[in-house]
Parts: C-alpha cells; sequence; structure tokens
C-alpha cells in the first residue's frame, strides 16, 4: 500500500495523488509512505522515483544497521524500531530531499501512522516540511524506547524481590530472557545514538543543520536510554550472581548438613557392623543385657556428638 501527502502552493494538504503525479506536479513538498508494499509498488522506487540501486538494495534487504548514505538529490537514512510484544526490530527506510520525504518499511508502523494523523489534524501547515516529518518520525521512535526500557526496570525490580516466591530455576530463565530483551534494544539504541551524532555533525544536512537543537534533543534521550540499558544489564547480571550466591550456600548448608548426619551415624554403623559379624567365639554375645547395653552406648554416642555439633554452630 502507499499513502501520500503533498502540499500545493496554496498551502493545502492533498492525500489522493499517485506517484507519478507527485514527481511531475508542482508542489512545495510531498511525502509518499511505503507501507507493505508489494513487488509493483516497489519497483516506483527506481521510476519513477529514480532512487539509487545500491538504496533500494538495502529497503529490500530487511535489518540493516541504522546508518545513512549520502546521494545526489537525497539522503538515505535507515532507523529501527522495535516490536513491544515481542521485542522484534522493525527497519524504517527514508529518503529525504529538500522538497520531498518518502518512508518505506515491511511491517506496519505505529510511529508512522501517528506522525501522519498528527499531520492530518494540523491546523496549519505552513511550518511543515520533510525534515520536520523525519524530526517527528524520529522522535517517535525513540520515545516508544522508554516504556519498554521502564517495564523491564519494574521486571528486574519484580525477580530481584521474588514476592511471588517463585523457584531459582524459574527465576533465573526469567532473568535471562530479559537480559536478550535489553541485548536487543542495545542493539538498536547504540546504532541510532551513532547515527544522530553523525547527523549533528555533518556538514552535508543543511536542512536538518536548521533544527539542529530539536535532533540534540533525541541525541540527549538516547544517551539516556543507553545509560538505562547498561544500568539495567548490570543489575541483572548482581541479580544472577546472587541467585547463583544464594543457591551454592543452600549447598554449602544443605551439605553440611548431610555430613553431620554421616558422622554422627558413623560410630553407630562401627558398633554394628562389629556386632552383626556372624563368629561363632564372640565374647560380649553371652551377655544378658548386651543388646540392650550396646543401644544405649549407641544412643549416647549420638546424642553427645549432636550436642557437641550443635554447640559448634554447624545446624544454623
Amino acid at each position: 500500500m502507499i499513502r501520500t501527502f503533498a502540499v500545493n502552493t496554496k498551502f493545502e494538504l492533498i492525500t489522493t495523488l499517485t506517484v507519478p503525479e507527485l514527481i511531475h506536479g508542482n508542489y512545495i513538498w510531498y511525502w509518499i509512505d511505503f507501507d507493505q508494499p508489494n513487488k509493483d509498488e516497489v519497483k516506483l522506487l527506481a521510476d519513477p522515483l529514480n532512487f539509487h540501486p545500491l538504496a533500494i538494495e538495502d529497503c529490500l534487504h530487511f535489518l540493516q544497521r541504522p546508518k545513512l548514505d549520502y546521494y545526489d538529490n537525497h539522503t538515505f537514512f535507515v532507523i529501527q524500531a522495535i516490536n513491544p510484544l515481542n521485542f522484534d526490530k522493525e527497519e524504517v527506510d527514508i529518503f529525504l530531499g529538500e522538497n520531498f520525504i518518502v518512508t518505506f518499511h515491511h511491517e506496519e508502523s505505529k510511529e508512522i501512522d501517528k506522525v501522519m494523523e498528527r499531520l492530518s489534524a494540523a491546523f496549519s501547515i505552513d511550518n511543515w516540511d520533510p525534515t520536520k516529518i523525519f524530526h517527528f518520525l524520529m522522535d517517535k521512535i525513540v520515545d516508544n524506547y522508554f516504556p519498554l526500557v521502564n517495564s523491564i526496570e519494574d521486571h528486574l525490580i519484580k525477580i530481584d524481590e521474588n514476592f511471588e516466591k517463585k523457584s531459582m530455576e524459574i527465576l533465573l530463565n526469567d532473568l535471562f530472557t530479559t537480559r536478550r530483551q535489553l541485548l536487543t534494544i542495545r542493539q538498536v539504541i547504540s546504532p541510532m545514538r551513532d547515527l544522530v551524532y553523525r547527523m549533528l555533525n555533518s556538514t552535508r544536512l543543511t536542512n536538518i543543520e536548521r533544527q539542529k537543537k530539536y535532533f540534540a534533543n533525541i541525541h540527549d534521550h538516547l544517551l539516556k536510554l543507553s545509560e538505562m540499558v547498561e544500568a539495567s544489564r548490570e543489575f541483572t547480571t548482581d541479580i544472577r550472581d546472587s541467585y547463583i550466591s544464594l543457591n551454592s550456600h543452600q549447598t554449602n548448608r544443605v551439605m553440611r548438613v548431610l555430613t553431620v548426619i554421616t558422622t554422627i551415624f558413623m560410630p553407630l554403623t562401627f558398633i554394628a557392623g562389629i556386632y552383626g559379624m556372624n563368629f561363632e567365639y564372640m565374647p560380649e554375645l553371652t551377655w544378658k543385657h548386651g543388646y540392650f547395653d550396646a543401644l544405649t552406648l549407641m544412643f549416647l554416642i549420638g546424642a553427645g556428638m549432636y550436642i557437641w555439633f550443635r554447640k559448634k554452630g554447624w545446624f544454623k
């Protein structure tokens, strides 16, 4: 599907034009959105839009790293959004010129829909231009990173507190899933931060330089997001180390108790082993109270060792 917006010389917003009409018409600026295009619609990137073959190839090869490339009459951008449901990366390709912006994406983009709604509802479009649309789109994509990072922070706090008393195995599996989500976010945010930094320091993007303070604000947001992601990753490491240490401590306690029990039963087993031998001539076998004396001796040895280990604190 292709959606179009154009502003004519009377500053009227028109949304019913085809791509050839936009190219050959007299318009102040226009916006073409390739929303999950089919093969025939993709061909319009080459003719009549006449974009560079390398840029078109980048559009067709999904999940490029966020970047920008300079061409004769436009700049090509690759930016990435994150699906909040499954944390998949969603690529948005942008062709930005002096009087046009073309967006291309293989999945539905809520950020583009929001910007289109804002443009359609604008009281006046005199101050709108392709660079402003590009800024709104990037700003919306970056702002949508924050709920994801904040939700992960809240989830990590729940894992750390463990009010639901989940088992160690479930908590660690949940923790590793969260670390993978943080890795995905970091793989998006870091290149996006580098991309915006390159845009701010470029001398060839004159249209963006005129709105430099707005893009600098996006860069500040990306820096903050990077710090939040790194802090969350360090938090996951701390939680993992804490759980592993706690598990080792609990294992050591169990082993200590089992060792004490085994130690107590060693002399008892020794006594039982001696009197369990089937020799015919054993001095104690003829004792009238030998059985009860042996049980009493075994009880006293076991109780004595238990009291001794308890005083040493081995049962704490």
